[in-house]
């Protein structure tokens, strides 16, 4: 299979979702249930011509609906709940002061979970060799994390706050490798319906935020109070950039988990995040220091060596 159309809109998509992430983030820190709503609901409206078909009743009354679905609707609604979860810490994440630099290499730990989850859910065997690559990888997490905290240390309340954002991160980790464990089954099971599951979980997701509706209206005051202060309103410009980066983004993963396993995929988002981190530290001058950027490089070199001990692994079972 040509996973070059995976790859393109995994590298152009996400990486570019990621700077409009951050520009939104920098002016409006506390948006991150308004952003995560707004990602949901125009990734339903973009899909939602695409599994719409006009009926025609008994009494020729014409009429449109949801065309037959290639995987049952119970096998969404189970991804939903994690789907929200992940997308809702991510976006929370950046107000307890953890920097986007660090969110990134944080994020690339979904290796380790995605092996954790894969021994003890699908009762898959490791070689030394990806045991070595985890042990990088959370190590080399450890060290990018106990690098900005250590600049608060003197300051108990940030330090907390930090704290709870590490575990915020820990708990959307864990969300995101199970869902993309639910995925790889459903796929495999029903076939490569990927669209199908993009615009299922986003819809079934809406009413979740019913509950979060009161920080849905502050995030978008926060954002109207900024676009004041701009002559041109960027911020809703890199809203607009966001969400159409967005949809990029998902597609792409979606397609490359309904063509290969989810550890492949987190693989491949780690070198993505690795793009990324470079982008932010570049064009914005994110917070770094040694530590962070030894770190990261545990993070990465730690990933491709468990990617390339994986393949190696499925190479001799054939």
């Amino acid at each position: 299979m040509d996973y070059s159309t995976s790859l393109a809109l995994i590298f152009g998509g996400c990486c570019s979702n990621v700077w409009t992430y951050e520009q939104i983030l920098r002016q409006s820190p506390k948006i991150g249930s308004a952003l995560t709503f707004s990602q949901m609901l125009f990734i339903t409206l973009q899909s939602l011509p695409s599994f719409v078909e006009w009926r025609k009743s008994r009494w020729g009354i014409i009429f449109p609906a949801l065309k037959q679905r290639q995987a049952p609707i119970s096998h969404w609604a189970a991804q939903v709940s994690l789907l929200t979860t992940g997308s809702l810490l991510n976006n929370w994440v950046y107000a307890f002061h953890v920097p986007l630099t660090v969110q990134i290499v944080f994020r690339s730990a979904g290796v380790v979970i995605a092996m954790i989850l894969g021994r003890y859910l699908l009762h898959r065997r490791y070689t030394s060799r990806q045991i070595l690559a985890v042990l990088l990888v959370s190590i080399g997490v450890s060290i990018a994390s106990i690098s900005t905290a250590s600049s608060n240390t003197s300051m108990t309340d940030l330090s907390r706050t930090y704290v709870y954002g590490i575990l915020m991160l820990i708990a959307s980790l864990f969300a995101t490798a199970i869902l993309g464990i639910l995925q790889e089954r459903t796929y495999r099971t029903y076939g490569p319906c990927w669209r199908e599951g993009v615009f299922y979980t986003h819809l079934l997701s809406l009413p979740i935020f019913l509950f979060l509706r009161e920080d849905v209206i502050q995030g978008f005051e926060s954002l109207s109070n900024n676009s004041k202060e701009s002559p041109i309103s960027l911020p809703y410009i890199f809203m607009a950039l966001n969400l159409l980066t967005q949809v990029v983004c998902v597609s792409g993963v979606n397609k490359l988990t309904s063509a290969t396993s989810s550890v492949s995929t987190s693989v491949v988002l780690t070198v993505r995040k690795a793009i990324s981190l470079c982008l932010s530290i570049w064009y914005f001058g994110s917070d770094w220091n040694y530590s962070l950027v030894f770190g990261a490089g545990m993070v990465f070199v730690g990933s491709l060596t468990y990617s390339t001990a994986g393949r190696s692994v499925v190479n001799k079972k054939e």
